[in-house]
C-alpha cells in the first residue's frame, strides 16, 4: 500500500507505509528464526529411525527434498490466491500450518511422522511468494532491490539467531527446538492477525482464478516464457541446485567430517546469518550506488565459487578453518545475490502480477531444492563428503556464463 505526497501539484512521490513494512520485516524475522532454528538437530533426530550409518545423510536430504517439493507444488497457487483474495488471509494460514508443521516434526515417533511435519511445513512453506509479492506491493519499484535487501538482512538476524538457540536448546533434548519453532510461528500468526494491514487494493486484484493459475507446471512455463525472465531464472536454478545440496548435508558433513555437536552446527550456521547482517547492513548500500541489479548478481555468484572451493578443501584436508572461511565468503554472495536477483523478478511484472511472478520463481527454487538435496545426498555417499561443493563450483560457473549473455535484456 502506498502512501502519495503531492509536491507543487506536478510530482507524485511514493513512500512506504511504515504499519506495513514492520509487519513485513517482523514477519521475516520471526520466520527465519523459526526455520533455521531447527537445522542443528534434524540430523540427530532422525538417527534413532536409521540402523545403517551410512543412510542417515540421504534420508536427511530426502526431508529437504520433500519440503522443497511441497513448496513447488504450494507457491504458484499460493501466490494466485493472494493476487485474488488478498496477502494478509494467505500468510496467517499458512503461518498457523507452519506452526503446526513443526510440531507434530517434534513429536515424532517413526520416520513417517517425520516426513508428515516437513510435507505441512512444506505446503505452508510456499507462502514465501507471498511474503515477497507483499514486499512488493507495499514498495516502490526504483527502491524495491533495496528494500529486499533489507528484507534479506532481516532474514540474516533471524538465521544468526536460530541455529545458535537451537543448538543450544537441544541440550534439553532434540525435540525442543521443534517446538520452540511452532511458538515462534503462532506469536507470528498473533502479531500478524493484529497489526498486519493488507497490502493490495482490491481495485488492483485478480479478478478471476483458473485452474491453470493453480497449476505448478503451468505457472513454470508462463514465467518461462516472460522473455526478460528466461536467462534470470535458468541462471537462479543453477545456482539453487547446489544450494539446497549444501544446505540439506551440512549439518551431515560437519559430523561425518569434524565430529561436531549441534551447538557448535548451530554457531556455524548463525555464521551465514550475521554474515547477511554485515553485508546488507554495510555492503550492499555502497554496491547499489555503483553497479547495477545484475553486476551485483554475478559478484554474489563468484564469491558462492570461491566459497564452495574452500568447502571441499576443508574435506578433503580435514582443516576445519577452511570450512569457517568457506561460509563466510559463501555467505557474502548468498546474501548479495538474492536481493539482486529478487529485486529484478519484481520489475519485470506490475503489481496485479507480483504474486504469479513471485510464486512461479519461488517454485522454481523449490523445484531446484528437490533436485539439489536428492543429487547432493547421492553423491555425498558415492563420491565423497567434498563432492556436492565441487558440484556447486561447476553449477554457478555455469549460471554466471548463462546471466551474463542475458545482460542485453532490459529485466
Amino acid at each position: 500500500m502506498f502512501k502519495f505526497i503531492s509536491h507543487n501539484e506536478q510530482k507524485t512521490e511514493q513512500t512506504v507505509d511504515k504499519k506495513a513494512l514492520i509487519f513485513g520485516l517482523m514477519s521475516v524475522f520471526l520466520c527465519g528464526i523459526g526455520f533455521s532454528i531447527i537445522t542443528p538437530v534434524v540430523p540427530f533426530l532422525v538417527q534413532p529411525y536409521i540402523s545403517d550409518a551410512r543412510e542417515q545423510a540421504v534420508v536427511v536430504t530426502l526431508l529437504t527434498s520433500v519440503y522443497a517439493f511441497c513448496v513447488f507444488f504450494a507457491a504458484p497457487g499460493l501466490g494466485a490466491l493472494s493476487d485474488r483474495y488478498g496477502r494478509r488471509p494467505l500468510l496467517l494460514v499458512c503461518l498457523l500450518g507452519s506452526a503446526i508443521g513443526y510440531f507434530i516434526f517434534g513429536i515424532g515417533g517413526a520416520l513417517w511422522v517425520l516426513f508428515a511435519g516437513r510435507i505441512i511445513e512444506g505446503i505452508a512453506g510456499g507462502v514465501i511468494s507471498t511474503l515477497f509479492a507483499y514486499f512488493a506491493d507495499i514498495t516502490p519499484g526504483e527502491q524495491r532491490t533495496k528494500y529486499f535487501g533489507w528484507m534479506s538482512a532481516i532474514v540474516g538476524a533471524g538465521s544468526a539467531i536460530g541455529p545458535t538457540l537451537g543448538g543450544l536448546l537441544a541440550r534439553f533434548g532434540y525435540s525442543v527446538p521443534m517446538y520452540v519453532a511452532a511458538i515462534i510461528a503462532l506469536l507470528n500468526v498473533v502479531f500478524g492477525f493484529f497489526f498486519m494491514p493488507e497490502s493490495i487494493d482490491k481495485n488492483n486484484r485478480l479478478k478471476k482464478i483458473t485452474f491453470i493459475r493453480l497449476n505448478p507446471f503451468t505457472q513454470l512455463v508462463n514465467v518461462l516464457s516472460v522473455k526478460s525472465l528466461k536467462r534470470l531464472l535458468i541462471s537462479g536454478f543453477l545456482i539453487w541446485v547446489p544450494n539446497g545440496s549444501l544446505q540439506a548435508v551440512f549439518s551431515q558433513f560437519t559430523i561425518d567430517t569434524f565430529n561436531w555437536a549441534p551447538a557448535l552446527i548451530g554457531l556455524m550456521f548463525s555464521i551465514m546469518g550475521v554474515q547477511d547482517i554485515i553485508s546488507q547492513g554495510f555492503i550492499m548500500p555502497k554496491l547499489l550506488k555503483k553497479l547495477s541489479d545484475v553486476q551485483i548478481a554475478i559478484l554474489g555468484m563468484a564469491s558462492e565459487i570461491i566459497g564452495y572451493s574452500l568447502i571441499a578443501a576443508s574435506a578433503l584436508f580435514s582443516f576445519y578453518p577452511l570450512i569457517i572461511a568457506g561460509m563466510f565468503i559463501f555467505g557474502f554472495g548468498d546474501s548479495i545475490f538474492g536481493p539482486s536477483f529478487n529485486g529484478m523478478v519484481s520489475k519485470s511484472a506490475d503489481s496485479s502480477e507480483q504474486g504469479r511472478i513471485q510464486g512461479g520463481s519461488q517454485s522454481i527454487q523449490a523445484l531446484a531444492r528437490i533436485v539439489g538435496p536428492v543429487i547432493g545426498g547421492q553423491i555425498y555417499v558415492s563420491l565423497g563428503h567434498s563432492a556436492p561443493a565441487f558440484m556447486g563450483m561447476i553449477l554457478i560457473t555455469a549460471a554466471i556464463s548463462v546471466l551474463y549473455k542475458g545482460m542485453h535484456i532490459n529485466i
